[in-house]
């Protein structure tokens, strides 16, 4: 595996390095020592998948509070996403700052998401999916999250945002969070 810094401290886009032969390819997805050697300690308890119906869905903006703050290892195993970033970490660097890549099957990268950054996507196509893992178990309640349509992070989403769900569209914006 191949670690990218991206613009958002301790996290990284993770590609794939090919084996291929006349069968195809093979490429290893994850590994713990990898990760490691990289300078990111996750140990995987949970896996999720998410499909999105409709292109121009959004989810999110998405975090974990203490205790239940997750580390997440997300790849895009069907259609395409934009995937978005902030750091809500008041400690970071990089708070308050947003990133945002393409997801797809083509390139085929993961992104490794650190504990306090918020997480959102847009289906780019229809019937996309994202399967996600992370070092935590999921812990109700701990959920919350910053407006996907926040003026100050200014986040180019590529569609017309659709089905965005109540819960999300209440999320505070960054000037009002807590």
């Amino acid at each position: 595996m191949i670690f990218t810094p991206t613009p958002i401290a301790g996290a990284f886009l993770v590609d794939l390095e090919l084996r291929a032969d006349s069968r195809g390819t093979f490429a290893r997805a994850f590994c713990q020592k990898e990760f490691a050697a990289a300078g990111i300690e996750m140990e995987i308890v949970q896996s999720n998948l998410a499909r999105t119906t409709h292109a121009g869905v959004v989810r999110g903006l998405h975090y974990q509070r203490p205790p239940g703050q997750e580390k997440k290892l997300v790849r895009c195993i069907a259609g395409a996403m934009f995937d978005a970033l902030v750091d809500m970490r008041p400690e970071s660097r990089t708070y308050h700052q947003a990133w945002w890549v393409r997801l797809d099957t083509v390139a085929r990268q993961a992104l490794f998401i650190p504990h306090g950054v918020a997480h959102g996507y847009q289906a780019l196509e229809a019937d996309s999916e994202v399967l996600y893992m992370t070092d935590q178990y999921y812990m109700p309640g701990l959920e919350t999250g910053v407006r996907f349509d926040d003026p100050k992070l200014a986040i180019p989403w590529p569609l017309p945002a659709r089905d965005v769900t109540s819960r999300d569209l209440h999320w505070p914006l960054l000037a009002t969070d807590g």
